[in-house]
């Protein structure tokens, strides 16, 4: 699996277990956010791109804050400071002028709204958001057509305008979610993170990691309290839900998932799991739909 906040690094890994992710193979720009940019007549623009399974959005940025989210398939949206998993579910609140990549964990129909700093939220961090009946019908009845063209609904500016006011109060009431990986600035933890994100099924001790990289099981200890703000447990924990919740999406039995991160049995990975997300895990699995006749 490849580092959660460097998608591009092609640096050596171990064997990835069965079930788990590719690295991604195909790579694009920043999808155009130019020709969505909101401004005080249309203080919301939406975009919908419909893209590939191990497609990478490139790194960017823009000076207006962002709603992401997908109709269908999940996400995985990186930053500086770590990596946030975006199920179907979900919607991921960047703030402006934060440069971001964005991974498609699988087939994904990706929408973005972009608002204009006088209505948004002023939020400094990502974060992940519970997305409502009516926050989804909202984000959905926004017209998607980039400038230059004539909007498919002519009274589009109109609708964006009575519509804000009440998607940035859903977006305010949103449940917050906190469901990611954050990385650390020091170079030899980071190296450790980032061997564990790409192999998540390697049950490896922390004293047996701190070896790889020359440090103390003690001294790696206190970095994670020192960069982090939590122990090795619980970033571990973390980056496990980050691996599985997109395993759980495509459907792979709970069995496989559990040992694909890292987990002896099923019931201990399920543990771990409903306490860190009050749900268990085929709640998250994506149900197939019978065959009509």
């Amino acid at each position: 699996m490849p580092s959660a906040a460097s998608p591009t690094s092609r640096s050596a890994a171990p064997a990835r277990p069965r079930g788990a992710l590719p690295a991604p193979i195909t790579s694009v720009a920043s999808l155009t956010p130019h020709l969505y940019a909101p401004d005080a007549v249309r203080p919301l623009r939406a975009k919908e791109h419909f893209l590939s399974a191990d497609t990478l959005v490139e790194l960017h940025e823009h000076p207006w804050p962002q709603l992401t989210f997908s109709t269908r398939g999940v996400i995985r949206l990186s930053t500086q400071d770590g990596s946030y998993i975006v199920p179907p579910s979900r919607a991921l609140w960047v703030p402006a002028n934060m440069p971001h990549s964005i991974t498609l964990i699988e087939d994904a129909e990706l929408r973005t709204v972009y608002l204009h700093a006088w209505i948004a939220p002023t939020w400094e961090k990502c974060e992940v958001l519970e997305i409502s009946p009516l926050l989804r019908a909202l984000m959905l009845a926004l017209d998607t057509t980039p400038d230059g063209l004539p909007p498919t609904d002519p009274h589009a500016p109109q609708r964006e305008r009575m519509i804000a006011p009440l998607l940035v109060d859903e977006v305010e009431r949103a449940t917050q979610i906190r469901i990611d990986v954050p990385l650390p600035t020091d170079k030899r933890l980071r190296q450790l993170c980032e061997a564990l994100l790409r192999n998540p099924a390697d049950r490896a001790t922390l004293a047996e990691r701190a070896a790889t990289i020359g440090a103390s099981e003690r001294t790696v200890a206190r970095l994670f309290r020192d960069q982090l703000g939590m122990s090795w447990q619980q970033w571990r924990q973390q980056a496990v839900m980050a691996h599985a919740l997109p395993l759980l999406a495509r459907g792979m039995a709970v069995s496989q998932v559990a040992a694909a991160s890292g987990y002896a049995t099923d019931s201990a990975f399920c543990a771990m799991f409903k306490a860190a997300t009050g749900r268990s895990p085929t709640s998250f699995q994506h149900r197939k739909r019978p065959a009509t006749p």
